[in-house]
């Protein structure tokens, strides 16, 4: 659970990027080796262009990068939306294989209300498990990944200003429209 809004973090990534451009710009490439940065994505691209890579190479391995953590998270999520959606067919097995075994004691009727509610009880918590558990975690997996990877592009396009020298001011115009994209989802999402 996030305790900071969105657009605070990405307002903070671009006073940060403004911190970085300046200190390159006065004392080169170098002068950002012992610059304390919190996001390890931002601090992966930072880093590559301490060392000298390429500006191209930095954008390239970063959106692999991006690319290989969209892969990860599609794949949790599928995961927990694959368990949502066997969890009540699973629950009904359940409750199929109770009411067999009920159908075995029909001569005893002391017997057939408890299993019969036996029976039942695994269909409820085949329905819990996917609707209370399962399918929210993937949802909450995708919504989280979708707000990362935003986060990542917008570094991705902050690291390569670094590269480039541009001017602070040109930098400011160019990642204000990821605050302006990121405020108008959060909107919509209310």
């Amino acid at each position: 659970m996030k305790l900071r809004s969105e657009t605070r973090d990405l307002s903070e990534l671009i006073d940060l990027t403004e911190d970085l451009i300046r200190l390159s710009r006065k004392g080169g490439m170098l002068a950002l080796e012992n610059k304390s940065i919190d996001n390890v994505f931002y601090q992966d691209g930072v880093r590559m262009l301490v060392d000298g890579y390429d500006a191209d190479l930095v954008q390239k391995t970063l959106k692999e990068k991006n690319s290989l953590f969209n892969e990860v998270a599609d794949t949790s999520s599928g995961v927990f939306r694959a368990i949502g959606e066997a969890a009540p067919a699973f629950g009904m097995i359940g409750t199929l294989v109770g009411l067999i075994q009920m159908l075995a004691y029909l001569s005893d009727p002391e017997t057939i209300g408890p299993a019969m509610a036996l029976a039942l009880l695994t269909t409820l918590y085949g329905a819990l498990i996917a609707n209370l558990f399962a399918l929210p975690m993937a949802d909450k997996i995708e919504s989280w990944a979708h707000d990362e990877s935003y986060r990542q592009h917008m570094m991705i396009d902050a690291v390569n200003c670094i590269a480039n020298g541009v001017n602070p001011a040109i930098m400011r115009d160019l990642l204000h429209s990821y605050l302006e994209v990121g405020s108008s989802k959060k909107v919509e999402n209310v």
